[in-house]
């Protein structure tokens, strides 16, 4: 195992995060919050600790899929640990086990919170925590491979190690500059969403923070009520990019490159989007009254559905108060999730596209013995291993839902509770229902369950398998 390599990397994320602990910083002098000494100490910590790992530069720059696995883990770990930093520096969050939850919430734009008031928190620091979803969510590992020199397949193999869905390619031959266009449609969407809400008259510094959490699919709020008391406008917009920032960003890509007839005939974004507009229909029917009007509960629908299904977790109402239908659908879309290829969570509609037709086919295997079929998605074939891959990440998501409802059981709260924790934290959402609804936060949850529910955050965003390898014992004798 090339372990100087995966040692530099992580030299340089934590240099990368010494860099992004400016904004804060600089948001605390602006407000002039003495909050702001703890970003300075962490952005020191940063630093010297980087300068250390990549002061030698590895021999061999090249590496492949199980040190990219390993490095990406690390990596977030790391990353998670330093961004804790500031909550406990600032006095903001005093335990280590919740700053650490936080943090692991923030970059892996979970945006389950363990803060009961966030309104009385300093500015600098809900810039913080709505920056680590922006950080997280196209992956600071893909921004690192624009930076980072090298050789054969290393770019792609860490690009398949962070990035979500069942299979990753490149939108142009070279790896770099595929990770250059995906942050370059990401800094874009950022900034259209950015002005729209100014167009609103939304606050500048509130704009700032939900423009990012929107873009990474986080969902952590600088308000109590989270989005509810902005105004129809400001939620409408929100909706859309929530939507638009779980569509794969291959779409974009290819209308771009004005191909639109294989951005809009893409079986996922189709199915994404019609799975959405049923979703929003049921439950507008379903809600109609409890709002004065059909428009009103139309908004909240459709608002609702977004959050859940791209795993933002914005809220505009307390659907925790829903009829029974309704708060079955929004579990249901928690498991979907979003398309591949974008900031949202889940188990990803491509899944479940390569699932049915995999079911399709063992049914026609059974009525027809001797035809040979193939499972093709979008006129093209799916690779066996693809389905493999597929199959076996389902069993082994299922298998860890399983133990951490298990676990979480232990502390004596109800199912329900125990149930959309676990759902909310894997999939990568945050609210969930009961006593993890969205107008609740899980900082009742003993110590040891939050770390059970630290290692979903994480097995959820980096697709479950590069956090099971640090838990293998071959993993550290070859290290």
């Amino acid at each position: 195992m090339n372990k100087s390599i995966i040692l530099y990397i992580i030299g340089w994320i934590l240099m990368l995060e010494a860099a992004f602990l400016l904004l804060p910083l600089a948001t605390a002098l602006i407000y002039q919050e003495t909050a702001g000494f703890a970003f300075l100490i962490t952005i020191a910590i940063c630093l010297a600790a980087g300068l250390i790992l990549i002061r030698r530069k590895p021999k061999h720059k090249i590496f492949y899929l199980k040190e990219s696995y390993i490095t990406v883990s690390l990596s977030w770990i790391v990353l998670s640990i330093a961004g804790a930093l500031p909550f406990l520096f600032s006095g903001a969050i005093s335990n280590p086990i919740d700053a650490l939850f936080e943090t692991v919430s923030g970059f892996t734009t979970t945006g389950a919170s363990i803060l009961s008031d966030v309104e009385i928190m300093p500015n600098c620091i809900l810039m913080w925590r709505s920056f680590t979803h922006w950080i997280g969510g196209m992956g600071v590992l893909v921004f690192l491979l624009i930076l980072l020199p090298m050789t054969g397949g290393s770019r792609m193999n860490l690009m398949k190690a962070e990035s979500p869905g069942p299979s990753v390619s490149r939108l142009v031959p070279k790896v770099k500059s595929s990770a250059r266009i995906l942050y370059g449609i990401y800094i874009v969407l950022t900034v259209l969403e950015f002005i729209f809400l100014l167009l609103g008259r939304m606050p500048l510094f509130d704009a700032l923070n939900t423009a990012f959490a929107t873009a990474g699919t986080g969902g952590f709020g600088i308000k109590g009520d989270s989005i509810a008391g902005y105004s129809s406008y400001i939620q409408v917009v929100i909706t859309v990019f929530m939507i638009l920032f779980g569509v794969n960003f291959n779409a974009y890509f290819l209308i771009l490159q004005k191909k639109w007839r294989q951005a809009f005939s893409s079986s996922e974004v189709l199915c994404y989007l019609g799975i959405i507009g049923i979703a929003i229909a049921v439950i507008t029917f379903n809600i109609r009254s409890l709002y004065s009007g059909l428009g009103e509960s139309l908004r909240h629908a459709a608002f609702q559905v977004g959050s859940i299904i791209t795993t933002t977790g914005f809220a505009t109402a307390d659907f925790n108060q829903w009829p029974g239908l309704s708060c079955t659908i929004l579990v249901i879309l928690m498991f979907i999730g979003a398309c591949a290829g974008s900031t949202g969570g889940g188990i990803k509609v491509s899944r479940f596209i390569i699932l049915f037709k995999s079911i399709r086919k063992e049914l026609n295997q059974h009525l027809h013995p001797r035809a040979v079929s193939k499972i093709a998605v979008d006129g093209k074939l799916v690779e066996h291993e693809v389905i493999r891959a597929t199959n076996v990440f389902l069993i082994t998501y299922l298998m860890i839902f399983t133990l951490s409802i298990l676990l979480v059981s232990l502390d004596n709260h109800d199912l329900i509770t125990n149930f959309t924790a676990v759902a909310a934290t894997l999939n990568n959402i945050g609210p969930g229902l009961s006593l993890v609804g969205p107008t609740e936060n899980f900082a009742f949850f003993s110590g040891g369950v939050k770390l059970v529910l630290i290692f979903d955050m994480l097995a959820g965003r980096l697709e479950i398998f590069p956090v099971l390898l640090l838990f293998m014992r071959q993993t550290w004798k070859k290290f």
